[in-house]
């Protein structure tokens, strides 16, 4: 995927460039690299998801309490 920005009539580099990092962060891209950083096992992968739906279980839990 690329990101790219066009500067606009008048926009100093520095808002330029807070634009780009927005898109940046808003499309996902860093989120998307860092999955792919280092090799995860399947077993691993099984286990993180796990740990993550534990968690969305608890805060829904927590929610429905108050």
């Amino acid at each position: 995927m690329s990101m790219q920005v066009s500067i606009r009539e008048g926009e100093s580099q520095e808002s330029l460039l807070r634009r780009f990092q927005r898109m940046v962060q808003t499309s996902g891209v860093l989120r998307e690299a860092k999955v792919y950083r280092h090799f995860i096992s399947r077993g691993e992968k099984e286990r993180m998801k796990a740990q993550k739906s534990a968690r969305r279980r608890r805060r829904q839990m927590n929610s429905g309490q108050r």
